[in-house]
């Protein structure tokens, strides 16, 4: 192969449309040929050798593969860089390209959570020519890559603090909260063993592919790379969904179509269920709209079901709030005569709440002048205490109200209206509390912050209006730059879905941990997997203030007071250790530090020979920081990035008695 490379740059080098100041141009060269450009065809017949490789004879036909001829030249060791020229001469292989239907590769790492620093430098002031670790490893390279890996660092979280797990206790890994410290690809095929068809909703929201840093990762992959990585991620996804279950994967426009086609290969095309379009905002200074002539204000949610025997069932037909247009709502009001005259007129069990209903002759109406108290106009406010907020089934209830209103020649009105709207949808039936006042609205609304919502048939477009991305760079008490999401939106989402209290919720992209927040304020377990640390602003730090009692986001509409818990725990590092050494290095010494000891404990690649690379060195000094980084932790056995559980009493890792316990009953063992 090395011969044919090197009479193909030279007879490249004869056209003169293919060299600039003396180098070959890979892309120019690729241009003519896809094109059949005749002067490029007439040249590579000359030799005998390219000939043979890249011609076919068909009947005393020649016919140029002009696709096999793309690859080769495309091949790094064809004209290769200083760094590419190292590897090469070390004996490190290359990767190949496949197409994504038909590629078993596995992509293992990211941009910006996986990244090479370089040195010096901090994650804020990194820009686009940052080194990145996106290793794709190719089907016989990997062997026990994906085989279930040990945990350690167990803590537990509730309202009395964080508590060290001694292995003594006994944790319920199918009742716990959880969340995971460590490569998400490797954490899922850990999962997965465990939780088998177990997840309700999965909810992502993966880097978009936008080449833009402000996301707080750079999430600007090479195309094909990043559909590798999302589909080696959603295979695993698919076989932790429930029959029913429930997968919603958030996209951009960049990358909206082709994740599609990714995810109806995985899930199956029919499997689709719907497109939401979320309009984030309305103004255009968000999330890298840019400067386009046409404000880009919208984000995607793709819904998938896994079994598409559940497909008219998957989600929940439901309502959505719209800004009402009639004001004169916020005049109505009912006040107490006085606290000790109410009476009460009965009590009612509703979705396992006790409702108490009082009569109208302890309540007078306020704020309606007479000529207004038209039958078109009456709405009828009444005290309740209830536990929490809820929206009562309003069917259900109608009839307690209009039994516990008094015949009246003051209120008879109010109940020929009530009886009307029932037959006439002069009133339609809505009930709403807030703050102890359950309000009976003619439009079939709800009272929110002092506005009147209107309640309408659920649609696939979601606005500004109803779930905004303004003002939630505080929520939960951590700031994510861009990279949050509202805690009304996955709300939303994890109502359409379906979910209950009985239910689990997984999001193996947590970032700052809003998909395991809005599930733990509304009583529903969760999984979430992260790998970068966000320090102060992390998912940790995030849950952490929620079990306080953290009073933004969604916490007044659904009565959050606080508590609850959850596990926290990491993948154990083996390679993975030596990757965050190389990352922190800042000099050479320290690198070549790192390369001694690696030799001795670390796990190396087995397409690499130390010795041949020792014999090399001083071709490796040359290289930049960047680029020596890049290359040890090519070198590494990315098989070995962690720990595997098969190997747990293994003494060579080291793991505590109180770990192997705890990853006993975490796999079901103990």
């Amino acid at each position: 192969m090395q011969n044919l490379l090197n009479e193909l740059k030279q007879l490249l080098l004869q056209d003169e449309r293919c060299v600039a100041e003396g180098q070959l141009l890979k892309n120019k060269v690729v241009e003519l040929a896809l094109s059949i450009d005749a002067q490029l065809i007439k040249l590579l017949l000359k030799n005998k050798s390219i000939k043979k490789h890249f011609f076919t004879d068909i009947d005393g036909v020649l016919v140029f593969d002009k696709i096999k001829f793309q690859h080769f030249i495309s091949n790094k060791e064809f004209l290769p860089d200083s760094y590419t020229a190292f590897k090469n001469k070390i004996g490190l292989a290359n990767e190949n390209s496949d197409y994504l239907s038909e590629s078993r590769e596995v992509v293992i790492a990211w941009p910006y959570k996986d990244c090479v620093l370089e040195g010096g430098q901090t994650k804020e002031d990194q820009k686009r020519d940052e080194i990145f670790w996106n290793e794709t490893l190719a089907p016989d390279e990997i062997d026990r890559l994906l085989a279930p890996k040990v945990f350690t660092s167990f803590k537990k979280y509730d309202n009395r603090g964080e508590h060290l797990l001694k292995g003594n206790e006994k944790i319920d890994f199918t009742t716990e909260n959880l969340i995971i410290r460590g490569n998400n690809l490797l954490a899922l095929h850990s999962l997965v063993e465990r939780f088998p068809s177990g997840v309700k909703l999965i909810y992502i929201d993966p880097p978009y592919n936008t080449g833009n840093d402000e996301f707080r990762y750079n999430d600007n992959f090479n195309h094909s790379t990043w559909l590798s990585f999302m589909k080696n991620r959603l295979e695993v996804a698919r076989r932790m969904l429930k029959s029913d279950g429930v997968i919603v994967i958030q996209i951009d426009e960049r990358e909206l179509a082709y994740v599609k086609i990714c995810a109806d290969e995985v899930f199956g095309r029919d499997h689709f269920l719907i497109q939401v379009n979320w309009q984030r905002t309305t103004q255009r200074s968000v999330l890298g709209q840019g400067a386009t002539p046409i404000i880009n204000i919208m984000e995607y949610l793709l819904f998938y079901v896994k079994d598409i025997s559940y497909k008219d069932k998957a989600l929940v037909k439901t309502q959505k709030l719209i800004p009402s247009s009639d004001k004169m709502y916020n005049q109505y009001n009912l006040q107490l005569v006085s606290e000790g005259t109410r009476k009460l007129h009965k009590t009612i069990e509703h979705n396992g709440q006790d409702i108490k209903i009082y009569k109208h002759k302890d309540f007078i109406l306020k704020s309606i002048p007479s000529k207004e108290r038209t039958e078109n106009r009456y709405i009828e406010l009444f005290e309740t205490i209830v536990r929490k907020d809820s929206q009562q089934q309003e069917s259900s209830l109608e009839q307690v109200v209009i039994n516990s209103i008094e015949k009246n020649d003051t209120l008879s009105s109010v109940e020929r209206v009530l009886k009307q709207g029932k037959h006439k949808g002069e009133l339609k039936k809505s009930l709403y509390m807030n703050d102890n006042v359950i309000y009976y609205l003619k439009e079939y609304g709800q009272v929110v912050d002092g506005k009147i919502l209107r309640t309408v048939d659920m649609n696939n477009i979601w606005l500004d209006n109803e779930i905004s991305s303004a003002g939630i760079a505080d929520e939960g008490g951590v700031k994510l730059k861009r990279g949050k999401k509202p805690e009304e939106l996955i709300k939303r989402i994890i109502e359409v879905s379906g979910c209950s209290k009985n239910d689990l919720i997984l999001d193996f992209h947590l970032g700052s941990g809003t998909t395991a927040s809005v599930a733990h304020k509304l009583g529903i377990r969760y999984i979430g997997v992260e790998q970068l640390d966000y320090g102060n602003n992390d998912s940790i730090a995030r849950i952490k203030n929620v079990i306080k009692g953290d009073s933004s986001g969604i916490s007044k509409a659904v009565n959050w007071q606080g508590g609850g818990s959850f596990v926290h725990c990491e993948l154990m590092e083996w390679n993975e250790l030596y990757v965050s050494q190389i990352k922190k290095a800042k000099t050479s010494k320290e690198l070549l530090v790192l390369w001694d000891e690696m030799q001795s404990k670390a796990f190396i690649s087995y397409k690499v020979n130390p010795q041949i690379i020792n014999d090399n060195i001083t071709d490796f000094k040359d290289l930049s920081l960047a680029d020596q980084k890049k290359f040890l932790i090519e070198v590494l056995d990315k098989n070995q990035l962690y720990v595997n559980y098969s190997e747990i009493n293994d003494k060579e890792y080291g793991v505590s008695e109180t770990d192997k316990k705890l990853n006993r009953q975490f796999y079901g063992e103990a």
